[in-house]
């Protein structure tokens, strides 16, 4: 695979995944991606590719847990979801054939997810048919590598000692990232396009091996590594993320996103 990569995991993963990553990456970006969209009380919201489901409960927060609705393909973490926000309904899916009505939502919501699916054409169309005439589909993805000074050096790092599988996935995070790019997608699937911008975030961890940690054991590279080559990642972020460390060892990450506001 090249532009697109299956984020499988499983459970042991999709729990490391909730413990590290969403409260270092992603809970900020939920954050963000509701007050984009916006989400307003009593609002029918689905949350496309919502991993662990972070995004559909801040969604909940605001619309209310019988009005959110949370779709992924990987159940390990619609486990981790269901346990942890049983007040939303989780549905197991396939983003490209979305088993919803015509119309069923108010708001889409899709965090970090669109570069994974196979068809990301066909995943936004089926985001237009399932919203209301009128609604929001709001989605975030990485930006380009080249605007990520830290995960470029970190992607880099890898790639000295991974090799190709590894960096196939690490490719396929930033390949929505270009402005244009994301455009002619949006509006490609019929949507009109009313806010396009980057913004750029922080991703905190502990320290350089919390960070290595993450990115690998909650992720499916630690599939596409060797415990040798682990190692000598572990080892290299030390000296690559220091511009990015702090006198007490924690890391602070920049991370730059693509933000698209579209209507129905």
């Amino acid at each position: 695979m090249t532009t697109s990569e299956a984020f499988h995991l499983d459970l042991a993963a999709a729990e490391v995944y909730e413990k590290r990553f969403v409260p270092a990456v992603f809970a900020e970006w939920a954050d963000v991606l509701v007050d984009e969209a916006p989400v307003a009380s009593g609002q029918r919201v689905l949350d496309v590719g919502c991993g662990t489901g972070i995004a559909a409960r801040r969604a909940a927060d605001i619309a209310g847990p019988s009005y959110v609705t949370g779709l992924d393909i990987n159940e390990a973490m619609l486990t981790v979801a269901a346990r942890t926000a049983p007040g939303i309904t989780w549905v197991q899916g396939d983003a490209g054939t979305l088993p919803f009505a015509d119309g069923e939502f108010d708001v889409v919501l899709c965090q970090m997810a669109l570069m994974f699916f196979p068809d990301p054409l066909a995943a936004v169309r089926e985001m237009r048919r399932v919203t209301s005439a009128g609604g929001t589909i709001a989605s975030v993805v990485p930006a380009r590598l080249e605007d990520q000074p830290a995960y470029g050096a970190f992607v880099k790092l890898v790639g000295r000692h991974a090799g190709t599988q590894a960096m196939s996935l690490l490719d396929a995070y930033w390949a929505w990232g270009d402005t244009g790019r994301m455009r002619r997608l949006f509006s490609e699937a019929g949507l009109t396009i009313k806010n396009l911008h980057p913004r750029t975030g922080t991703a905190r961890y502990t320290s350089a091996a919390d960070f290595v940690s993450a990115e690998v054991e909650s992720t499916p590279l630690m599939n596409r590594v060797s415990l040798e080559q682990y190692a000598q990642i572990r080892e290299g972020a030390e000296e690559v993320l220091r511009p990015f460390t702090d006198r007490h060892g924690a890391v602070a990450v920049p991370l730059q996103a693509l933000l698209v506001v579209a209507l129905k």
